[in-house]
């Protein structure tokens, strides 16, 4: 049973105070969603999750040990997506794959028609990834999350420009690697519908701003 938690959180953004004492817990097979208005930090917060973004203070920790103790085997055991799709345009759905499956120490050829498959987009894996639509493209972005197996998936938005069947795909693939031992942290504006998932309201945590005792009297 892996467990991966937050104590005491404090962000920053261009020296602006984001959140501050957020703490959170996920154990294996759980999922946590992040909500609150924009501006709160749930990007950031999954940043920091993911070691892209030092916290201004607090710590992360994976099995009770602090993942900058070990920052490449916090790397190796997650998969991060970000709101923008990690797509190159002159490449096919393939090779766009092809190329994710390498860095993951996956074998391509036996890797990527089932990821492809996972997302509903087998058919277009020929298609240079300049010809999809939005949609098809986060498709795409998602199917990296089905090349290999990984302990920690963050999301950051997925289901934006998704439709109904393509969100029932995405629901399927989270729950299939919950199932697994998997955990998920998945930012959002809308309910998801995952099963049995925790909620953190990023609003709960925002940053105030000091008032001087002069300043207030």
């Amino acid at each position: 049973m892996n467990r991966f938690e937050g104590t005491s959180l404090d962000c920053l953004r261009s020296a602006r105070p984001v959140f501050r004492g957020l703490a959170f817990q996920i154990e294996s097979g759980g999922a946590l969603v992040l909500t609150g208005p924009n501006g709160s930090g749930k990007s950031s917060l999954l940043r920091l999750m993911a070691g892209l973004l030092p916290p201004a203070a607090g710590t992360l920790a994976w099995n009770g040990a602090a993942v900058t103790e070990d920052p490449d085997a916090h790397r190796g055991r997650l998969r991060y997506l970000g709101h923008l799709d990690a797509v190159k345009p002159a490449l096919t759905a393939w090779e766009n794959l092809a190329f994710w499956a390498g860095l993951m120490g996956a074998d391509p050829d036996a890797a990527v028609a089932p990821a492809l498959d996972a997302l509903g987009i087998g058919p277009l894996s020929d298609l240079p990834a300049r010809f999809l639509s939005a949609g098809q493209k986060r498709r795409l972005n998602l199917a990296r999350l089905a090349l290999a197996p990984s302990a920690l998936w963050l999301l950051d938005e997925p289901a934006t420009a998704l439709d109904a069947e393509t969100l029932d795909r995405l629901r399927g693939l989270i729950q299939r690697h919950r199932n697994g031992g998997g955990m998920a942290v998945v930012s959002t504006h809308s309910d998801l519908g995952l099963t049995d998932a925790a909620s953190l309201d990023l609003a709960s945590f925002a940053a105030r701003p000091t008032v001087d005792a002069e300043d207030a009297a």
